[in-house]
């Protein structure tokens, strides 16, 4: 893969450029994806951000948009409040991306990631059509400045993501790929969803999972390698579907991120040569 190998901002809990830049380098790595939240509320300037991770080697390689009102405490509360679902923050979410996509003109990036939401599997579904008009009204407003959007992956099967896909139909829309979510949601095999997926992928989420033994409830992250994705076998179908994108590592729980970035960083290593 010719691919960049980088971690997601968020996950390194920094609270300026140069904090990001510092833990980056801790990590052993010269690529991130940016949360976009701080840029487009004005606590980072677009200016500081590019020169600061500029001075220290780093390429900014795609953005992150968040939702409002998201809260994940339980499979429930999410599938209530995701993405674009919930109509009392659906003006404020719109807002949001048009903000995010001028803060992405000014940092020169060509692909935001964000999660779109539980997307209904059945068509006939009451959220179907309101919930595709959302989805193609918000991404218009990065696709109008030459970017491209990434639905992550987990909150649905692959093959319901896919028949979204096919009903958008726009070719600057397509998926960041995360083979934990799909455990942490248990929405299928991670391996066979990427499958499904290939020809739509834009950007991997490097992060590990253990699934549920209670069905309706969490699975548990873990440092990547410690989890049930099989790695050799992700990286196989990655090559058979000659899949060749950026991958960020994304680390959401746990005290020790750098370390935990790091160690990832050092599968993936492996995993390439």
């Amino acid at each position: 893969m010719s691919g960049r190998i980088g971690a997601c901002s968020w996950s390194l809990r920094a609270g300026t450029p140069k904090h990001l830049a510092e833990r980056l380098a801790e990590a052993g790595l010269d690529a991130v994806q940016l949360d976009l939240s701080p840029v487009r509320k004005g606590h980072w300037s677009i200016d500081d951000t590019v020169e600061v991770l500029d001075e220290a080697g780093i390429t900014i390689c795609s953005g992150m948009m968040g939702m409002r009102g998201e809260d994940y405490s339980t499979l429930d509360s999410i599938r209530e409040t995701g993405g674009v679902r919930p109509d009392q923050h659906w003006k404020a979410n719109l807002n949001a991306a048009q903000g995010n996509a001028e803060a992405m003109r000014g940092l020169n990036l060509d692909l935001v990631t964000l999660h779109a939401g539980f997307l209904p599997h059945d068509r006939e579904a009451p959220e179907w059509s309101k919930m595709i008009d959302r989805l193609c009204e918000l991404t218009e407003c990065f696709v109008e400045e030459g970017a491209r959007v990434g639905f992550e992956t987990g909150q649905e099967s692959a093959e319901t993501l896919l028949a979204v896909l096919e009903e958008i139909d726009h070719p600057d829309i397509g998926v960041n790929f995360d083979p934990a979510n799909m455990i942490l949601y248990d929405a299928g095999d991670p391996l066979e969803a990427l499958a499904v997926l290939a020809p739509h992928v834009f950007q991997i989420h490097v992060k590990d999972a253990v699934r549920t033994s209670q069905p309706g409830t969490w699975g548990t992250e873990v440092p990547v390698g410690k989890g049930d994705v099989d790695w050799d076998g992700f990286f196989r179908v990655l090559a058979e579907r000659e899949i060749d994108c950026d991958l960020m590592i994304e680390r959401e729980t746990g005290e020790d991120r750098v370390g935990d970035v790091r160690t990832a960083r050092e599968l993936l290593e492996r995993v390439l040569c």
